[in-house]
C-alpha cells in the first residue's frame, strides 16, 4: 500500500500539460490484414476517420513496422496480432490496451472504440489514488505507530490540495482521451468547477474522520474522496460527449453508487495499512 501512494504521489508530479499532449499524439501505426477490399473497408469503417496512420497490408508505403496489427475474422492470426472480432470489438479493444498501456491515450484520442474503456480506466485509477491518498493521511494521527513512516509528499501540505490537484489531472486526461485540446486554459472551465467543489466534500470527509470515534472516520473519508473524484470523472466524460453537463439528479446518482464501493476499497486500504 505504501507503493500505492508513493504512485499516486508520483502520478501528481505529472500535472503537467504538455506531457499529457506529448503521450496523446505519439504516433500509432495500425497495420491491417484482409481477405479482401470489403474486408479492409470494414476495419477502417470500424478505426475510422483517423486512418493517416492506417495501413493494409501489401499496399505501397506500408511501414516496415507498425505498433500493432489487426486480421480480419477467419484469417489465422499469430500471438503478436490481435483478431477485430466484429462480434465482441470490446474484447479486442481491452487486449490492445492490455498490452499497450503506454499508447492508450493515443489511440483513445484517434480512434473512437478505444475512448469509453481508455476514460473508464483513468477515472478508476484516479478515483483509487486518491481514496487511497485520503486513508493514508488520516490514519497517523489514529495510530501513532504510523507517524514515522516517510510520507514525502512534498509540497502537498493538505489532502485538499492533492486530491484537487489530481483532479485536475484527471481532466487533463479525460480530455485528450476524448481528442480534445488540453491545457489550462483550454480546459479553464473545468478546472475551476473541480476548484469550487473541493472544499465543500472534503470538510465533511475532514469532519466525519475526526468525530467518529476509533478510526471509523476513515472509512467515510475515503469513501467520499472515491466518489467525489469519481463523480467528476463522469460528469467530464458526459461533457465531453454529450456537450452538456450532468444534472443534479444525475450528480447525485453516480456519487451515491461511487460511495459505496469507496467504502469497501477504503476498508480494505485501512486493513493493508
Amino acid at each position: 500500500m505504501l507503493e500505492a501512494i508513493k504512485q499516486a504521489r508520483a502520478a501528481v508530479g505529472m500535472l503537467n500539460p504538455d506531457e499529457v499532449r506529448r503521450r496523446a499524439r505519439l504516433p500509432v501505426r495500425i497495420g491491417l490484414v484482409a481477405f479482401d477490399g470489403a474486408g479492409y473497408a470494414a476495419m477502417e469503417d470500424f478505426l475510422a476517420p483517423a486512418l493517416d496512420q492506417v495501413y493494409r497490408a501489401g499496399d505501397p508505403g506500408v511501414p516496415d513496422q507498425v505498433d500493432l496489427v489487426l486480421y480480419q475474422q477467419g484469417i489465422p492470426c499469430p500471438q503478436d496480432a490481435y483478431l477485430l472480432r466484429f462480434d465482441d470489438p470490446a474484447a479486442t479493444v481491452a487486449e490492445i490496451l492490455r498490452d499497450h498501456g503506454d499508447l492508450e491515450l493515443a489511440l483513445a484520442s484517434r480512434f473512437v472504440p478505444f475512448r469509453k474503456p481508455v476514460v473508464e480506466r483513468i477515472i478508476q485509477a484516479v478515483s483509487r489514488e486518491n481514496a487511497v491518498f485520503a486513508v493514508a493521511t488520516a490514519l497517523p494521527n489514529l495510530v501513532p505507530s504510523l507517524g514515522e513512516i516517510p510520507w514525502a509528499f512534498g509540497e502537498f501540505a493538505s489532502d485538499t490540495a492533492f486530491l484537487t490537484a489530481n483532479q485536475v489531472r484527471m481532466a487533463f486526461l479525460i480530455a485528450a482521451a476524448c481528442g480534445k485540446e488540453v491545457g489550462y486554459s483550454q480546459r479553464a472551465a473545468e478546472i475551476l468547477s473541480i476548484a469550487a467543489g473541493a472544499f465543500g466534500w472534503r470538510a465533511l470527509a475532514r469532519e466525519l474522520a475526526g468525530k467518529i470515534p476509533f478510526g471509523g472516520g476513515v472509512i467515510p473519508k475515503g469513501a467520499i474522496a472515491y466518489a467525489g473524484t469519481f463523480a467528476i470523472g463522469k460528469g467530464l466524460e458526459h461533457y465531453h460527449h454529450a456537450g452538456a453537463p450532468y444534472t443534479r439528479a444525475q450528480r447525485e446518482e453516480v456519487y451515491q453508487a461511487a460511495f459505496e464501493h469507496g467504502k469497501a476499497i477504503a476498508e480494505a486500504v485501512r486493513g493493508k495499512l
